[in-house]
């Protein structure tokens, strides 16, 4: 297996960090990439072991960090840079994965491994309303996946509450980071951003919309996540599939770090579902 990390895509306004996973055997195979979710990186818990299940399965796996996730180059694990944190917006990250997918498609080294005419993108969480609006957007990509996928984003800014009026107030608010403890910084910019962008982002415009093939994986017992969200979204498109894993939480059974050499139960069925799918 050829493993290729921390690559450097470099470019406006900050570089981007990715991995490519895949067996070498110079015939292209299928490109799956992954976008991680909202206070994730590329290297969390079990997604190397994802990624190299992909790469077993005959895949070329691609995984990156967002720009303004809050990693760094020299540190990709969890948060350095708050005030990139800061910055970030869900416009920013379709801007990210637009950036990898054209990084792969202009990159000729990788064209004997990757068939950059079979594109599938997986998105875990807030990744999964990114990747749904992403793929209603462009013809390169042929298929799209969510894990444990949410359905609406202007829901989350609680408009009205005393949250929300402090933080238009104020300029910024904070989440706690529950692993970490870091204070994580939200400037108004976010929500500025989102309102100038209502329509894009309106991931059930994006659902009804979709031509192509759709499937939605979702525990059944996600505290994060509703399974709401997840027949929100089936029942938005006639033509989509959707799998949910009993009693499985929003990580699919994995925790970071994940010292373990095999995936979680959970998330291997995850992964063996998208496997199909994909392949189908």
């Amino acid at each position: 297996m050829i493993i290729k990390k921390n690559n450097r895509l470099s470019g406006d306004p900050k570089p981007i960090l990715y991995d490519y996973f895949y067996t070498e055997t110079l015939k292209p195979k299928p490109v799956v990439i992954f976008c991680h979710g909202y206070k994730g990186f590329k290297d969390w818990g079990a997604w190397n072991h994802v990624a190299k299940a992909f790469a077993d399965a005959g895949f070329f796996f691609v995984k990156f960090n967002f720009s303004h996730n809050g990693g760094t180059m020299q540190q990709p694990i969890d948060f350095p840079d708050l005030e990139a944190f800061a910055q970030n917006s869900y416009t920013q990250e379709l801007d990210d994965v637009d950036r990898v997918i054209t990084h792969l498609c202009n990159t000729e080294e990788h064209h004997q491994e990757a068939d950059i005419n079979n594109i599938s993108i997986i998105g875990h969480s807030r990744g999964g309303g990114i990747v749904l609006i992403k793929t209603g957007e462009d013809t390169r990509v042929k298929k799209v996946i969510t894990w444990a996928g949410v359905s609406d984003y202007k829901s989350r800014f609680k408009i009205g509450s005393d949250q929300f009026n402090t933080w238009k107030t104020t300029g910024r608010f904070y989440v706690t980071n529950g692993r970490t403890k870091q204070e994580m910084p939200h400037d108004w910019q976010f929500f500025e951003d989102f309102i100038a962008n209502e329509k894009r982002l309106t991931i059930k415009r994006a659902v009804e919309g979709l031509k192509k093939p759709l499937l939605i994986i979702h525990g059944t017992e996600d505290p994060t996540v509703s399974i709401n969200e997840a027949k929100n979204l089936h029942s938005w498109n006639a033509n989509s599939s959707v799998h949910f894993i009993k009693n499985a939480n929003h990580v699919f059974g994995a925790s970071h770090p994940w010292k373990k050499e095999r995936l979680p139960q959970e998330l291997k069925e995850v992964v063996v579902e998208t496997i199909g799918f994909i392949k189908k």
